[in-house]
């Protein structure tokens, strides 16, 4: 059996760090803000990116495109490895497409070489959460047509349960009106939001002021999660940290679990959703 690896988009938000240590190898987005072009996880920092936006600044993502991901993955088919990647929702970007493309393209040049492409449907953390559940099966020794099948079949079950504290980025990006974005910041609504099975965002719900929706989107993951093995509870949060901590706190409280991962949500997800957005993700049924 070929040894194959596992890469994923830029979008999966997690330190570069935390995958290097488990060498999943990364084809970025990239972004533009104040003029200059950035590549998703380089460049600015978060503290430095949404600072940006506070000031009014607006930041335009671009997706991947098939000749530079063919780029990013054809040293791993040069090593006679297999890949299976793990791609940015189609809900959200065309980068997924890209990815098929970019497969096809390798897998002609190579006809010995498997690239299987999968529509996770997730983003942020949601991604990171199925990479980090694929990881756990291929080190049982799952091959890639396992793995894939595994990862088809549990997908629609990362939650993505996410607030956020400003309406008008969600408004820009066409998620609410500009009547509902106005007056809902006049009153503290705060939106409620998940990710469909179309892997879309969409708001489900609203809370009136930021401690209560933060409240919320615990309570949600403590129900889908009943009856699933989470050994790992993951939340982002848009240079919000102290909110992020509140979240984790009530995690450990409520779900009874310690291995939380924090980590700034990333730039190009960042820049649809605004500073201030908190989201909880684990393994369960979202409905």
């Amino acid at each position: 059996m070929r040894d194959y690896v596992i890469t994923v988009n830029s979008t999966v938000d997690v330190p570069k760090e935390w995958l290097e240590e488990r060498h999943v190898p990364v084809i970025p987005l990239k972004y533009t803000i104040d003029g200059e072009t950035y590549t998703d996880m380089e460049g600015l920092s978060a503290k430095e990116f949404f600072d940006k936006l506070r000031e009014g600044k607006m930041s335009t993502t671009s997706q991947v495109n098939p000749e530079e991901a063919a780029a990013e993955l054809e040293p791993y088919i040069k090593e006679g490895k297999d890949i299976l990647h793990l791609g940015f929702s189609s809900g959200l970007s065309g980068t997924l497409n890209s990815m098929k493309i970019a497969g096809e393209m390798l897998e002609e040049k190579y006809p010995e070489a498997k690239v299987i492409v999968i529509d996770t449907l997730c983003a942020c953390l949601g991604e990171a959460l199925l990479l980090y559940k694929a990881l756990q099966q291929k080190e049982k020794g799952m091959s890639i047509d396992e793995l894939a099948q595994w990862v088809e079949e549990n997908k629609l079950h990362v939650c993505h349960n996410v607030t956020v504290d400003d309406l008008n980025h969600l408004h820009r990006g066409g998620r609410v009106s500009k009547t509902t974005a106005v007056l809902g910041t006049l009153v503290q609504i705060k939106p409620i939001i998940h990710m469909d099975d179309n892997g879309k965002l969409q708001v489900i719900g609203k809370e009136r002021g930021r401690k209560k929706s933060l409240n919320k989107i615990v309570d949600m993951a403590v129900e889908q999660s009943k009856g699933w093995d989470n050994d790992i509870i993951m939340i982002t949060h848009g240079d919000c940290i102290d909110d992020a901590e509140y979240v984790a706190k009530l995690v450990r409280e409520k779900m009874g679990i310690d291995n939380i991962l924090i980590n700034n949500i990333g730039t190009v997800i960042g820049s649809h959703t605004g500073p201030g957005v908190v989201a909880v993700f684990c393994m369960g049924n979202k409905r």
